[in-house]
């Protein structure tokens, strides 16, 4: 047998030894990911300093004291690939290239996430990762990214559990900790296969800057807040630590109403998504910096126990959604789907909240629970009828803790 056919079969076999033990990198997103994207204010017009701007607001504007670690570039970073494959940033919009401006990120004591796609082009149409995914990963290994958002355009002829894993074996193989956010729009049912391939994976197609629409392209549409948080039924059992269901980047702060973005961040927070935003965090509103800086909303979503909510009565527009927590604690939202202002009479000891996948109980019939409201700050407890009244579109958040 000819020495170039030996090695060919050893580098074979190495391969498959080395596939056969791949994995995703353990230790990251144990609870969901917290960050900016660059995509739902600002598409292709990016630029280093863009970048590097709002690594600065986000902690001038304490997003990072907040929780959020990861500034993620989006689509439309790339130039073209060298004589050898390798890619390279836009010349013009990352003059200083991608090293130089992750060190930027990190010296802020920040992440840095960048994007890339299955197929051999991107949505925006730009160089994707078909054919260079092992190339590409110890390319984004050697800048220091740690995030790398994975989309799904282009992928005519892909099986995605295989275009998946490869990418996740790229990444694994170029040996950097990097978490890998999975941007499959559900098409292939990725949570009932990604738990050991992804970090998080998109449960639906594109949000759209809306409270409650759909809004219909050609081949696809795009989903408002309401519609994706309807999307989530039945996914809950497949979420946890380290995996997580992705209902796409917030629109906070980006021109719904106050109330509608209480109710957003809310339902992310609640269900265990990834918070990932999509606004613009140099100018912010002070309602919108209250709203994503929420210390207790955020503290539901970033609970170690990791368990998704779900939906447990729907009283006319009104919607019950029960969380358990850590500590034998729970959080409850109280979502109006209304555009009329809508009366809350809620009786506690009228409701025993059973959680069959967490086998946990919200027993208010024989237990007296405290509450507080997480927007408000306002405390009570189970002992009275919970008695309110909400805005359109809007929510009430509480946290419940059993009274010693």
């Amino acid at each position: 047998m000819k020495r170039s056919m030996l090695n060919m079969l050893a580098l074979s076999a190495c391969t498959v030894a080395f596939n056969a033990h791949a994995q995703k990198f353990d230790g990251l997103a144990a609870t969901p990911q917290m960050g900016w994207n660059s995509w739902n204010t600002f598409a292709c017009d990016i630029n280093e300093k863009l970048i590097r701007d709002t690594a600065d607001a986000m902690i001038k504007n304490g997003l990072k004291d907040a929780g959020y670690e990861y500034v993620n570039i989006d689509d439309c970073w790339h130039g073209k690939r060298d004589e050898k494959g390798v890619i390279q940033a836009d010349p013009e919009r990352f003059p200083s290239g991608m090293k130089a401006l992750a060190d930027y990120v990190h010296g802020k004591g920040l992440k840095i996430g960048i994007y890339s796609d299955v197929g051999a082009t991107t949505c925006g149409g730009h160089p994707g990762s078909r054919g260079h995914e092992y190339q590409d990963a110890q390319t984004y290994a050697a800048w220091g990214i740690d995030y790398i958002k994975y989309d799904w355009c282009d992928s005519k002829g892909l099986n995605a559990v295989g275009a998946y894993t490869t990418m996740r074996d790229a990444i694994r193989a170029a040996g950097r900790p990097m978490l890998f956010s999975m941007c499959e729009w559900g098409d292939n049912k990725p949570w009932e296969w990604a738990k050991d391939v992804g970090h998080s994976w998109r449960t639906t197609g594109d949000i759209y800057l809306c409270f409650d629409c759909e809004f219909s392209e050609a081949s696809y549409s795009r989903w408002g807040v309401l519609q994706i948080l309807d999307k989530q039924a039945g996914l809950r059992v497949h979420s946890g630590p380290g995996h997580w269901n992705d209902m796409d980047m917030l629109e906070v702060g980006r021109g719904l109403t106050e109330d509608e973005d209480r109710s957003h961040f809310a339902a992310w927070a609640m269900l265990a998504s990834p918070l990932i935003l999509g606004n613009d965090v140099r100018k912010m509103s002070d309602a919108t910096k209250r709203i994503l800086t929420n210390k207790d909303v955020i503290a539901i979503n970033q609970d170690k126990l990791g368990i998704q909510a779900w939906r447990f009565m729907q009283a006319g527009q009104l919607e019950y959604w029960a969380k358990p927590l850590d500590n034998g604690e729970w959080a409850m939202m109280i979502l109006n789907r209304s555009e009329q202002p809508t009366p809350v009479s809620y009786q506690w000891t009228n409701y025993r909240i059973n959680d069959d996948m967490s086998k946990r109980v919200l027993d208010t019939t024989k237990t007296v629970f405290t509450w507080t409201d997480a927007w408000t700050g306002k405390t009570g407890d189970t002992s009275k009828k919970l008695e309110s009244k909400l805005a359109p579109h809007g929510t009430i958040v509480l946290r419940l803790k059993a009274r010693s």
